[in-house]
């Protein structure tokens, strides 16, 4: 078993996939200009939801996003060309951190997933072979690498599938309540409601969804079944990319096939010259001993995901345990919120107005994270710093369309509330 994963094969796998990866990073960094969503989320919002404990990190001041983004694009075109290989996939990689960080009001996981693969991509020979860094003498060929540097990407993708799917296993996803709204809410075409409104339709979509994300890398890596898996991907991905329009994720999850085929095949169909590969892997092994690293980094990802079962409460209420956890587009979520503040030496009583200095986006989003609730009472308590003072929110929620409740106490002083990050926080009403 051991030696599988040491043992060498064509380099041809990783070198596509940086191509690949390389031009998606130059698509999502130019496309977040030209479609308004840098302007939209980093330069028109006057206050920016981080992650709490990188408050610090805020957008550049004026058109500075702009230039950011230019920068990231241009990285991805070095990365996909392997030009300063090193220097661009590294550079890259803390420049999209500090996007992910900064803001949350458009969080999505493939985010996640982006960040996460530009750090792998930091430490593998991917400019190798078939870059201009191998032309202009800035490293040297090599045709092999060892296997284990394919498992790091069939695992990492197996983790996000395999909770992807683990998450959609409740009521409103298994009698389609959610693909219902969801679908209805992606057109206003009539022909395409009355399909998307009929029962069979939709809980077909549902169960799809399940089955594809539990069984799509078995089938991938057994291969009498992996063309069938490969067409069913391109059929779910394209799927997702024209109705949902979920920008590069439905391309990158795509290119992760690369490491389920046999390395000659993709060498055959991408490079066609078919040229001798050397036992080079073993030298890799021993001057790169970065499967150290990896270990524990596959280890990690696959508990990240379980956090939320050790938090009390249901994660699809209290929001506690639900980023980095791959629970993607399982609910839609709904809510209205007033926060009253108290200034405790004369009882002068006032309704704040949160939507003075929040994006239409953003007041949307405020009243259904309770993380984003408590960074803006934060924001309200610095506005009347020195003076005593306390808050009281009415937030009521609505899941996949349902009765509102009660998310935040009423009762409860948020102008004492703590940010709890591993466990359940006080101030949030549980519901079953």
């Amino acid at each position: 078993m051991k030696a599988s994963f040491f043992k060498t094969v064509d380099i041809a796998p990783l070198v596509v996939f940086r191509i690949f990866f390389g031009f998606l990073i130059a698509c999502e960094s130019f496309g977040a200009i030209a479609t308004g969503w840098v302007k939209n989320v980093l330069i028109t919002p006057q206050f920016t939801f981080s992650f709490i404990g990188f408050e610090w990190l805020q957008p550049l001041p004026g058109n500075g996003m702009y230039y950011y983004f230019i920068a990231m694009g241009i990285l991805g075109l070095l990365i996909m060309l392997g030009l300063r290989y090193r220097i661009a996939i590294f550079s890259f990689s803390i420049l999209w951190t500090g996007v992910y960080l900064m803001q949350k009001s458009s969080y999505n996981n493939h985010y996640y997933l982006l960040m996460l693969i530009s750090y792998i991509m930091i430490f593998l020979p991917a400019n190798r072979y078939h870059s201009l860094d191998i032309k202009l003498g800035f490293t040297s060929e090599k045709k092999a690498v060892p296997y284990w540097i394919n498992c790091i990407f069939i695992i990492q993708i197996a983790i996000v599938y395999f909770y992807a799917s683990v998450a959609k296993i409740y009521p409103d996803w298994l009698d389609g309540t959610f693909t219902k709204n969801l679908l209805q809410g992606t057109t206003s075409r009539p022909f395409f409601l009355e399909i998307f409104a009929k029962k069979w339709f939709y809980l077909f979509i549902a169960y799809a969804g399940i089955l594809y994300d539990l069984f799509i890398i078995p089938l991938l890596l057994y291969k009498k079944t992996r063309t069938l898996a490969l067409i069913a991907s391109l059929c779910f991905h394209l799927f997702n990319a024209i109705v949902l329009q979920i920008g590069i994720f439905p391309f990158f999850a795509l290119s992760f096939a690369l490491f389920f085929y046999e390395p000659d095949t993709i060498r055959k169909l991408f490079f066609r010259k078919k040229e001798p590969i050397l036992s080079q892997s073993n030298d890799y092994n021993q001057k790169y001993n970065w499967y150290y690293l990896f270990i524990p980094y596959l280890i990690i990802q696959s508990l990240v995901p379980l956090r939320h079962y050790f938090i009390k409460g249901d994660v699809l209420w209290t929001e506690e345990g639900h980023r980095l956890s791959w629970r993607m587009m399982l609910r839609e979520r709904s809510g209205h919120i007033s926060f009253e503040v108290i200034e405790n030496p004369t009882k002068q009583r006032m309704i704040y107005d949160h939507t003075k200095d929040l994006s239409t986006k953003q007041a949307r989003q405020l009243p259904v994270k309770p993380d984003f609730i408590w960074q803006y009472c934060q924001k309200i308590k610095r506005e009347y710093k020195g003076r005593d003072i306390s808050i009281y929110i009415r937030c009521e929620n609505s899941i996949n369309r349902k009765p509102y409740k009660l998310l935040i106490d009423p009762h409860y002083d948020m102008a004492k509330a703590n940010w709890n990050y591993f466990f359940h926080n006080e101030w949030l009403l549980l519901y079953n």
